[in-house]
């Protein structure tokens, strides 16, 4: 089983002339209403992967219309939601405005992610089969709480360290390596977590050693056109390539690798084929507009047929 213990969020995006500085207002014709949090959208991609009855979700929303839709969206995505608790909160929300030159302006109110708790994960969950999949949405000593309660009864964790916290310490950053089985970053995180832990490595592939010989894992970079690459705890480096596209939309691209990665490391499948998939995914991904709406679907990856 993949359970993945995240945040779930519905996204509002209006399109305006200009991203409005202090004090000021922009009139945006409309808005558009999308499904998020990067614990539903990798739950979605895993899903698309693995197939209905496979992946778990786990977190809360709201007792409210936008906590309904996020759970039927799920739901209608064969990803098993009995986990989806309703908090008085009321469901996450992200507002993103996007300007005319494509750049944007997010504020995410996490409602009910904060409440996000260990707790709510029965004992029967775990065992040698579960996959968990985290995130850094919710909050991280319920995530770490999840992640030993995986460890002990020998299931593998992937921890998807995104976004970083504006304030990430030496010990968030050792806590969560001593708990992860793969860990996966992009160029930018990478180098985060290793100078978080007091190092200065020259680029994201010296930071990805380091921070797996630190965690005896694997840790695993995604680096957009470059693809993706994963470097085990004895220093030997894999490599996939991205394929060559030319991208309508990249929103979501990070948590479809992270989904279909998941889904394969699951199937035990090896790990340079669980790294070209989640490469071939994202790509596919990117062809089309929307996170979730664009995730792909098991037949539409070349690896896989």
């Amino acid at each position: 089983m993949i359970l993945v213990f995240g945040s779930l969020n519905i996204d509002l995006v209006a399109q305006v002339p200009v991203i409005p500085g202090p004090g000021r207002t922009v009139l945006a014709p409309s808005y558009q209403t999308h499904f998020g949090g990067k614990g539903a959208n990798q739950a979605v991609a895993a899903a698309r992967m693995a197939g209905p009855g496979h992946v778990r979700m786990a977190g809360r929303v709201g007792s409210d219309g936008f906590g309904d839709r996020a759970i039927e969206n799920l739901r209608a995505n064969g990803v098993d939601v009995d986990l989806v608790i309703r908090a008085s909160e009321p469901t996450g929300c992200a507002f993103i405005t996007v300007d005319q030159a494509g750049e944007n302006a997010i504020t995410v109110a996490s409602g009910a992610n904060n409440s996000t708790s260990a707790s709510d994960l029965p004992a029967a969950l775990f065992g040698p089969d579960t996959a968990l999949v985290l995130q850094m949405e919710v909050p991280f000593a319920q995530a770490v709480e999840a992640a030993r309660r995986t460890a002990s009864a020998s299931g593998t964790v992937i921890w998807n360290l995104a976004p970083v916290p504006e304030k990430m310490t030496r010990e968030m950053v050792t806590e969560l390596l001593a708990v992860t089985d793969h860990l996966i970053v992009n160029e930018h995180e990478a180098l985060d977590a290793a100078a978080a832990v007091g190092l200065a490595p020259p680029d994201y592939t010296a930071a990805a050693t380091e921070l797996a010989r630190i965690g005896d894992l694997t840790c695993i970079v995604t680096a957009g056109a470059q693809g993706a690459l994963a470097v085990a705890a004895d220093g030997t480096c894999r490599r996939a390539p991205a394929p060559r596209i030319t991208p309508v939309d990249t929103t979501g691209a990070g948590d479809t690798f992270v989904g279909a990665f998941a889904a394969m490391i699951h199937e035990k499948v090896p790990l340079q084929t669980a790294l070209q998939v989640g490469c071939e995914a994202a790509a596919r991904k990117c062809l089309e507009p929307g996170a979730q709406a664009g995730m792909p679907m098991r037949a539409k990856i070349p690896s896989l047929a």
